[in-house]
């Protein structure tokens, strides 16, 4: 990257030490196929990792969203991750997420692909005035993830991202099924019976690992807060921060998997502690990785085998 030199770079990727905002405009226009990140959330109170207020915020992100759309391959892919909140004082939710929404497509000219949500079964129960204390609202455990396009036609395959049969679909393949017409009206061919095509289509609901690598003890983490994978133990071992807000694996990976192919050009302006990266080069995919915390960054590079 012309100007700025890499805190540190693997065999497929770069992670800068730098302003993220300056560093996506010293990337050449038309030049990458996934920008996949989740920026500071909007939040009542500071953060380390720093973030603004929900009155600053949408005209905050759409700087970076501008300069991501220009980075953008015309069949590009940009995943946000964000999470919604409460409105400070009184329960009710902010609908800030949503006017951010609308202006990247109304404004800027994004393409709304499809919305998708994050389950997060470990988030706690804030605010806990309203949830925990006067127990009038439930404990949220889903966070948005808007997939938008610089074209209405990105690249994308849902095979690459296939689950496996459940029992249901394979016990039906066997006995097969008679044509019929659902009460909704819906027909339900014989050719239904066939489970070829390799595995189920998921939902637009993450909510479970697709590797081995998010499994730690034979147990699968759905969550970013494992106490036992080597990120954290590493870090621990050799005194450094963990970042307090981690990127799940299971989340770059599924949008790596549905909208690149090997040797796709994947960015994340916002890395932390580059979870994105590391799925990238596991995935065979050419990364891009910034942050301006150079504790975080020191320590993501646990998440390689080499640097």
């Amino acid at each position: 990257m012309e100007g700025f030199n890499p805190f540190y770079e693997t065999d497929f990727g770069r992670a800068y030490l730098a302003d993220s905002l300056e560093l996506l405009k010293a990337v050449p226009s038309d030049s990458v196929n996934l920008v996949v990140t989740s920026p500071p959330y909007a939040l009542h109170f500071k953060k380390e990792y720093g973030n603004v207020t929900k009155q600053e915020y949408v005209q905050w992100f759409l700087v970076f969203a501008k300069e991501i759309k220009r980075i953008l391959t015309d069949d590009g892919s940009f995943v946000l991750n964000i999470g919604g909140s409460f409105n400070k004082g009184e329960p009710t939710r902010s609908l800030y997420h949503y006017k951010l929404l609308i202006e990247l497509v109304d404004t800027l000219g994004f393409n709304l692909a499809q919305e998708l949500f994050w389950y997060n079964p470990a988030k706690m129960p804030v605010p806990a005035e309203w949830v925990t204390i006067r127990r009038i609202r439930v404990k949220d455990s889903v966070e948005n993830v808007f997939w938008l396009s610089k074209t209405a036609w990105p690249k994308a395959s849902n095979r690459r991202v296939l689950r496996p049969y459940g029992d249901d679909m394979l016990r039906l393949n066997k006995k097969g099924l008679s044509k019929t017409v659902r009460p909704s009206g819906h027909n339900i061919n014989e050719s239904f019976t066939s489970v070829d095509a390799g595995g189920s289509i998921p939902p637009n609901v993450i909510e479970e690992p697709l590797s081995e690598d998010v499994v730690v003890d034979g147990m699968l983490k759905f969550g970013n807060n494992s106490a036992n994978d080597p990120y954290t133990k590493l870090c621990k071992e050799n005194g450094l921060k963990i970042h307090p807000a981690r990127f799940p694996a299971a989340l770059p990976e599924f949008f790596i998997k549905l909208l690149t192919e090997e040797g796709d050009i994947v960015l994340d302006p916002f890395a932390g502690s580059n979870t994105t990266g590391a799925v990238a080069e596991r995935l065979g995919r050419r990364w891009i990785s910034s942050d301006n915390s150079e504790p975080y960054l020191e320590a993501s590079k646990f998440r390689f085998a080499k640097v």
